[in-house]
Protein backbone atom coordinates (compact mmCIF):
# COMPACT_ATOMS: atom_id res chain seq x y z
CA UNK A 1 0.00 0.00 0.00
CA UNK A 2 1.30 3.45 -0.96
CA UNK A 3 1.39 6.05 1.82
CA UNK A 4 1.00 9.69 0.81
CA UNK A 5 1.62 11.13 4.28
CA UNK A 6 4.15 13.73 3.09
CA UNK A 7 1.85 14.86 0.27
CA UNK A 8 -1.00 15.32 2.76
CA UNK A 9 1.30 17.27 5.08
CA UNK A 10 2.23 19.62 2.24
CA UNK A 11 -1.45 20.37 1.61
CA UNK A 12 -2.04 20.91 5.33
CA UNK A 13 0.91 23.32 5.42
CA UNK A 14 -0.58 25.20 2.49
CA UNK A 15 -3.80 25.63 4.45
CA UNK A 16 -1.90 26.78 7.55
CA UNK A 17 -0.08 29.35 5.41
CA UNK A 18 -3.44 30.50 3.99
CA UNK A 19 -2.51 29.60 0.43
CA UNK A 20 -5.96 28.00 0.15
CA UNK A 21 -8.65 26.97 2.66
CA UNK A 22 -9.14 23.48 1.24
CA UNK A 23 -7.89 20.99 -1.30
CA UNK A 24 -8.81 17.68 -2.89
CA UNK A 25 -6.22 15.53 -4.65
CA UNK A 26 -6.96 12.45 -6.72
CA UNK A 27 -4.02 10.22 -7.67
CA UNK A 28 -4.33 7.30 -10.03
CA UNK A 29 -3.25 5.15 -12.93
CA UNK A 30 -4.88 4.32 -16.23
CA UNK A 31 -6.61 1.37 -14.56
CA UNK A 32 -8.17 3.52 -11.83
CA UNK A 33 -7.77 5.49 -8.62
CA UNK A 34 -4.91 4.95 -6.17
CA UNK A 35 -5.70 7.56 -3.50
CA UNK A 36 -7.93 10.55 -2.77
CA UNK A 37 -6.92 13.20 -0.24
CA UNK A 38 -9.41 15.79 1.06
CA UNK A 39 -7.91 18.41 3.38
CA UNK A 40 -9.23 21.61 4.93
CA UNK A 41 -12.52 23.49 4.65
CA UNK A 42 -14.49 25.42 2.06
CA UNK A 43 -13.52 28.74 3.69
CA UNK A 44 -11.33 30.01 6.52
CA UNK A 45 -14.36 30.84 8.67
CA UNK A 46 -14.86 29.03 11.98
CA UNK A 47 -17.35 26.24 11.49
CA UNK A 48 -16.97 26.16 7.70
CA UNK A 49 -17.91 22.82 6.11
CA UNK A 50 -14.99 20.49 5.50
CA UNK A 51 -13.81 19.79 1.99
CA UNK A 52 -14.97 16.34 0.85
CA UNK A 53 -13.74 14.07 -1.95
CA UNK A 54 -16.81 15.06 -3.99
CA UNK A 55 -16.50 18.82 -3.44
CA UNK A 56 -16.98 20.68 -6.71
CA UNK A 57 -14.43 23.32 -7.75
CA UNK A 58 -14.29 26.03 -10.39
CA UNK A 59 -11.81 24.35 -12.74
CA UNK A 60 -10.80 27.62 -14.43
CA UNK A 61 -8.20 27.08 -17.18
CA UNK A 62 -8.39 23.30 -16.92
CA UNK A 63 -11.28 24.08 -19.28
CA UNK A 64 -8.66 24.74 -21.98
CA UNK A 65 -7.65 21.09 -22.02
CA UNK A 66 -10.73 19.28 -20.71
CA UNK A 67 -12.99 21.06 -23.19
CA UNK A 68 -10.84 22.97 -25.68
CA UNK A 69 -8.12 20.43 -26.49
CA UNK A 70 -10.37 17.39 -26.02
CA UNK A 71 -13.12 18.62 -28.33
CA UNK A 72 -10.54 19.72 -30.89
CA UNK A 73 -8.97 16.25 -30.85
CA UNK A 74 -12.34 14.65 -31.52
CA UNK A 75 -13.13 17.04 -34.38
CA UNK A 76 -9.68 16.48 -35.89
CA UNK A 77 -10.09 12.72 -35.91
CA UNK A 78 -13.59 13.00 -37.35
CA UNK A 79 -12.23 15.15 -40.19
CA UNK A 80 -14.24 18.26 -39.32
CA UNK A 81 -11.24 20.43 -38.55
CA UNK A 82 -7.46 20.32 -38.93
CA UNK A 83 -4.76 21.88 -36.75
CA UNK A 84 -3.34 23.71 -39.76
CA UNK A 85 -6.67 25.23 -40.79
CA UNK A 86 -6.33 28.98 -41.18
CA UNK A 87 -8.26 30.96 -38.60
CA UNK A 88 -9.57 33.19 -41.40
CA UNK A 89 -11.16 30.15 -43.04
CA UNK A 90 -13.40 29.85 -39.96
CA UNK A 91 -13.84 33.39 -38.68
CA UNK A 92 -14.77 36.36 -40.82
CA UNK A 93 -12.70 39.48 -40.21
CA UNK A 94 -9.47 37.65 -39.37
CA UNK A 95 -7.81 38.84 -42.54
CA UNK A 96 -5.36 41.63 -41.68
CA UNK A 97 -1.92 41.16 -43.21
CA UNK A 98 -0.24 40.53 -39.83
CA UNK A 99 -2.44 37.50 -39.10
CA UNK A 100 -3.55 35.99 -42.39
CA UNK A 101 -1.44 32.84 -41.90
CA UNK A 102 -2.39 32.20 -38.24
CA UNK A 103 -3.74 28.68 -37.81
CA UNK A 104 -5.77 26.73 -35.30
CA UNK A 105 -2.48 25.15 -34.20
CA UNK A 106 -1.12 28.61 -33.36
CA UNK A 107 -4.12 29.33 -31.14
CA UNK A 108 -3.79 26.00 -29.36
CA UNK A 109 -0.03 26.43 -28.87
CA UNK A 110 -0.42 30.01 -27.61
CA UNK A 111 1.75 31.34 -30.43
CA UNK A 112 -0.75 33.35 -32.48
CA UNK A 113 0.56 36.80 -31.55
CA UNK A 114 -2.52 37.65 -29.49
CA UNK A 115 -2.07 39.19 -26.03
CA UNK A 116 -2.41 37.18 -22.84
CA UNK A 117 -5.50 38.93 -21.52
CA UNK A 118 -7.91 41.77 -22.09
CA UNK A 119 -10.87 42.76 -19.85
CA UNK A 120 -13.45 42.54 -22.64
CA UNK A 121 -16.18 41.92 -20.07
CA UNK A 122 -16.13 45.62 -19.19
CA UNK A 123 -17.66 46.54 -22.55
CA UNK A 124 -18.75 43.33 -24.30
CA UNK A 125 -21.24 40.52 -23.75
CA UNK A 126 -21.73 37.41 -25.86
CA UNK A 127 -19.82 35.90 -28.74
CA UNK A 128 -20.49 38.54 -31.47
CA UNK A 129 -19.16 41.37 -29.30
CA UNK A 130 -16.15 39.38 -28.08
CA UNK A 131 -15.32 38.13 -31.56
CA UNK A 132 -15.46 41.66 -33.01
CA UNK A 133 -13.20 42.96 -30.22
CA UNK A 134 -10.62 40.21 -30.75
CA UNK A 135 -10.61 40.79 -34.52
CA UNK A 136 -9.57 44.39 -33.80
CA UNK A 137 -6.94 43.37 -31.26
CA UNK A 138 -3.39 44.29 -32.35
CA UNK A 139 -0.94 41.39 -32.29
CA UNK A 140 1.79 41.84 -29.69
CA UNK A 141 4.41 39.71 -31.49
CA UNK A 142 4.77 38.04 -34.90
CA UNK A 143 2.94 34.69 -35.04
CA UNK A 144 5.10 31.70 -34.05
CA UNK A 145 8.02 33.93 -32.98
CA UNK A 146 7.41 32.91 -29.37
CA UNK A 147 4.70 31.55 -27.11
CA UNK A 148 2.58 33.75 -24.85
CA UNK A 149 -0.13 32.04 -22.82
CA UNK A 150 -3.33 33.63 -24.07
CA UNK A 151 -6.91 33.50 -22.84
CA UNK A 152 -7.74 35.68 -25.84
CA UNK A 153 -6.55 33.07 -28.32
CA UNK A 154 -8.51 30.34 -26.57
CA UNK A 155 -11.69 32.36 -26.82
CA UNK A 156 -11.29 32.06 -30.58
CA UNK A 157 -10.68 28.32 -30.21
CA UNK A 158 -14.08 28.07 -28.59
CA UNK A 159 -15.81 30.02 -31.34
CA UNK A 160 -14.24 27.82 -34.02
CA UNK A 161 -15.18 24.64 -32.16
CA UNK A 162 -18.79 25.76 -31.99
CA UNK A 163 -18.84 26.29 -35.75
CA UNK A 164 -16.91 23.12 -36.61
CA UNK A 165 -18.95 20.98 -34.22
CA UNK A 166 -22.26 22.56 -35.14
CA UNK A 167 -23.34 22.93 -31.50
CA UNK A 168 -22.59 25.03 -28.42
CA UNK A 169 -19.47 24.10 -26.48
CA UNK A 170 -21.57 22.97 -23.54
CA UNK A 171 -23.52 20.53 -25.72
CA UNK A 172 -20.38 19.12 -27.32
CA UNK A 173 -18.71 18.79 -23.93
CA UNK A 174 -21.71 16.99 -22.43
CA UNK A 175 -21.68 14.52 -25.33
CA UNK A 176 -18.00 13.69 -24.73
CA UNK A 177 -18.38 13.63 -20.96
CA UNK A 178 -21.12 11.02 -21.23
CA UNK A 179 -18.53 8.40 -22.28
CA UNK A 180 -16.52 8.88 -19.08
CA UNK A 181 -16.99 6.54 -16.12
CA UNK A 182 -18.04 7.45 -12.61
CA UNK A 183 -19.46 10.82 -11.59
CA UNK A 184 -18.64 12.53 -14.85
CA UNK A 185 -22.06 14.19 -14.91
CA UNK A 186 -20.83 16.41 -12.06
CA UNK A 187 -18.29 18.02 -14.42
CA UNK A 188 -20.02 20.59 -16.57
CA UNK A 189 -20.30 24.21 -17.50
CA UNK A 190 -21.84 26.46 -14.87
CA UNK A 191 -23.62 27.94 -13.22
CA UNK A 192 -24.02 25.05 -10.81
CA UNK A 193 -26.02 24.89 -7.57
CA UNK A 194 -23.82 26.34 -4.81
CA UNK A 195 -24.24 23.38 -2.48
CA UNK A 196 -20.96 21.48 -2.15
CA UNK A 197 -19.11 23.99 -4.36
CA UNK A 198 -15.92 25.60 -3.06
CA UNK A 199 -16.38 29.40 -3.17
CA UNK A 200 -13.88 31.53 -5.01
CA UNK A 201 -13.81 35.24 -4.20
CA UNK A 202 -15.95 38.29 -3.61
CA UNK A 203 -16.03 39.73 -7.11
CA UNK A 204 -16.08 43.53 -7.22
CA UNK A 205 -17.49 43.55 -10.77
CA UNK A 206 -20.49 41.41 -9.82
CA UNK A 207 -20.65 42.62 -6.24
CA UNK A 208 -20.98 39.23 -4.54
CA UNK A 209 -19.17 36.16 -3.33
CA UNK A 210 -18.93 33.64 -6.17
CA UNK A 211 -19.99 30.09 -5.43
CA UNK A 212 -21.14 28.06 -8.41
CA UNK A 213 -20.63 31.01 -10.78
CA UNK A 214 -17.56 31.11 -12.99
CA UNK A 215 -14.75 33.15 -11.46
CA UNK A 216 -13.32 34.37 -14.77
CA UNK A 217 -15.07 37.60 -15.74
CA UNK A 218 -14.64 37.18 -19.50
CA UNK A 219 -16.13 33.69 -19.30
CA UNK A 220 -19.03 35.12 -17.28
CA UNK A 221 -19.65 37.68 -20.03
CA UNK A 222 -19.79 34.75 -22.47
CA UNK A 223 -22.63 33.34 -20.35
CA UNK A 224 -20.25 30.98 -18.55
CA UNK A 225 -19.49 28.87 -21.64
CA UNK A 226 -16.06 29.37 -23.18
CA UNK A 227 -12.99 27.38 -24.18
CA UNK A 228 -10.67 29.22 -21.81
CA UNK A 229 -12.70 28.83 -18.58
CA UNK A 230 -16.13 27.86 -17.33
CA UNK A 231 -16.06 24.21 -16.24
CA UNK A 232 -16.88 23.04 -12.73
CA UNK A 233 -16.30 19.58 -11.33
CA UNK A 234 -15.05 17.29 -8.57
CA UNK A 235 -11.64 15.64 -8.56
CA UNK A 236 -12.90 12.19 -9.54
CA UNK A 237 -14.54 13.55 -12.70
CA UNK A 238 -11.32 15.30 -13.72
CA UNK A 239 -9.54 12.00 -13.00
CA UNK A 240 -11.92 10.20 -15.37
CA UNK A 241 -10.93 12.67 -18.09
CA UNK A 242 -7.25 12.02 -17.31
CA UNK A 243 -7.78 8.28 -17.74
CA UNK A 244 -9.55 8.94 -21.07
CA UNK A 245 -6.49 10.78 -22.35
CA UNK A 246 -4.22 7.96 -21.17
CA UNK A 247 -6.45 5.47 -22.97
CA UNK A 248 -6.43 7.63 -26.12
CA UNK A 249 -2.64 7.65 -26.11
CA UNK A 250 -2.51 3.86 -25.78
CA UNK A 251 -5.13 3.14 -28.44
CA UNK A 252 -7.96 2.42 -26.03
CA UNK A 253 -10.43 4.97 -27.45
CA UNK A 254 -11.85 3.62 -30.73
CA UNK A 255 -12.72 7.04 -32.17
CA UNK A 256 -9.27 8.55 -31.49
CA UNK A 257 -6.01 7.78 -33.25
CA UNK A 258 -3.13 7.32 -30.78
CA UNK A 259 -0.97 9.27 -33.23
CA UNK A 260 -3.33 12.23 -32.99
CA UNK A 261 -3.36 12.06 -29.20
CA UNK A 262 0.45 12.02 -29.18
CA UNK A 263 0.54 15.09 -31.43
CA UNK A 264 -1.67 16.95 -28.99
CA UNK A 265 0.59 16.15 -26.04
CA UNK A 266 3.99 16.63 -27.73
CA UNK A 267 5.96 19.88 -27.34
CA UNK A 268 5.57 22.61 -29.93
CA UNK A 269 8.35 23.60 -32.33
CA UNK A 270 7.85 27.28 -31.40
CA UNK A 271 11.13 28.69 -30.02
CA UNK A 272 11.32 28.51 -26.25
CA UNK A 273 7.83 27.07 -25.87
CA UNK A 274 6.77 24.34 -23.44
CA UNK A 275 3.30 24.21 -24.97
CA UNK A 276 1.65 21.41 -26.90
CA UNK A 277 -1.81 21.56 -28.52
CA UNK A 278 -3.67 23.03 -25.56
CA UNK A 279 -1.53 21.21 -23.00
CA UNK A 280 1.66 22.28 -21.26
CA UNK A 281 4.58 19.86 -21.08
CA UNK A 282 7.18 18.89 -18.51
CA UNK A 283 10.01 21.27 -17.70
CA UNK A 284 12.08 21.30 -14.52
CA UNK A 285 10.34 24.59 -13.64
CA UNK A 286 6.83 23.22 -14.26
CA UNK A 287 4.04 23.17 -11.69
CA UNK A 288 4.33 19.35 -11.60
CA UNK A 289 7.70 19.58 -9.86
CA UNK A 290 10.90 17.80 -10.82
CA UNK A 291 10.15 14.06 -10.65
CA UNK A 292 7.76 13.45 -13.53
CA UNK A 293 9.14 12.14 -16.82
CA UNK A 294 9.81 14.13 -19.98
CA UNK A 295 6.58 12.69 -21.41
CA UNK A 296 4.38 14.32 -18.77
CA UNK A 297 1.80 16.87 -19.85
CA UNK A 298 -0.67 18.93 -17.88
CA UNK A 299 -2.28 22.27 -17.16
CA UNK A 300 -3.13 24.60 -14.30
CA UNK A 301 -6.12 26.79 -13.50
CA UNK A 302 -6.10 30.28 -12.01
CA UNK A 303 -8.45 29.33 -9.17
CA UNK A 304 -5.85 26.87 -7.85
CA UNK A 305 -6.50 23.75 -9.91
CA UNK A 306 -4.15 21.48 -11.85
CA UNK A 307 -3.98 18.20 -13.74
CA UNK A 308 -0.78 16.39 -14.68
CA UNK A 309 -0.56 13.12 -16.60
CA UNK A 310 2.64 11.07 -16.95
CA UNK A 311 2.14 8.15 -19.37
CA UNK A 312 5.69 6.91 -18.80
CA UNK A 313 4.95 6.38 -15.11
CA UNK A 314 1.30 5.40 -15.65
CA UNK A 315 0.32 8.24 -13.34
CA UNK A 316 -2.09 11.14 -13.19
CA UNK A 317 -2.47 13.69 -10.39
CA UNK A 318 -5.49 15.96 -9.99
CA UNK A 319 -5.12 18.79 -7.47
CA UNK A 320 -8.09 21.09 -6.87
CA UNK A 321 -8.00 24.07 -4.49
CA UNK A 322 -9.80 27.40 -4.16
CA UNK A 323 -6.66 29.44 -3.71
CA UNK A 324 -8.53 32.62 -4.84
CA UNK A 325 -10.67 32.57 -1.69
CA UNK A 326 -11.25 35.06 -0.27
CA UNK A 327 -9.11 37.04 -2.72
CA UNK A 328 -7.03 36.37 -5.82
CA UNK A 329 -4.12 38.27 -4.26
CA UNK A 330 -2.89 35.22 -2.33
CA UNK A 331 0.54 33.76 -3.05
CA UNK A 332 2.27 30.41 -2.65
CA UNK A 333 0.27 28.05 -4.87
CA UNK A 334 3.19 27.42 -7.24
CA UNK A 335 5.49 26.23 -4.45
CA UNK A 336 2.76 24.01 -2.98
CA UNK A 337 2.02 22.45 -6.37
CA UNK A 338 5.66 21.60 -7.03
CA UNK A 339 6.30 20.18 -3.57
CA UNK A 340 3.05 18.20 -3.63
CA UNK A 341 3.74 16.55 -6.98
CA UNK A 342 7.29 15.70 -5.97
CA UNK A 343 5.97 14.09 -2.78
CA UNK A 344 3.41 12.07 -4.73
CA UNK A 345 6.01 10.68 -7.13
CA UNK A 346 8.41 10.00 -4.26
CA UNK A 347 5.74 7.97 -2.48
CA UNK A 348 5.02 5.94 -5.59
CA UNK A 349 8.74 5.34 -6.22
CA UNK A 350 9.15 4.14 -2.62
CA UNK A 351 6.43 1.48 -2.79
Amino acid sequence: MITFAQAREILAAGIAARVFPGAVAHIGRQAGAVETLAVGHLTYEAGAPPVRPDTIFDLASLTKVLAGATLTLGLVDSGRIAPDDLVRSWLQGWDADDRRDVTMRDLLEHSSGLPAYRPYYLHAHGRPAFEAAIMREPLVYPPRATSLYSDVGFMLVGFILEDAGGAPLSTQFDTWRAVLPGRSEAMRYGPVPPDDVAPTEHDRWRGRMLQGEVHDENAAALDGIAAHAGLFGPADAVAAAARWWMQALSGGVPSISPMSAHRFTSPSAVPGSSRALGWDTMRTSSSCGTRMSARAFGHTGYTGTSLWIDPAQDLYVVLLTNRVHPTREGVGIRDVRRAFHDAVVAAIDAQ
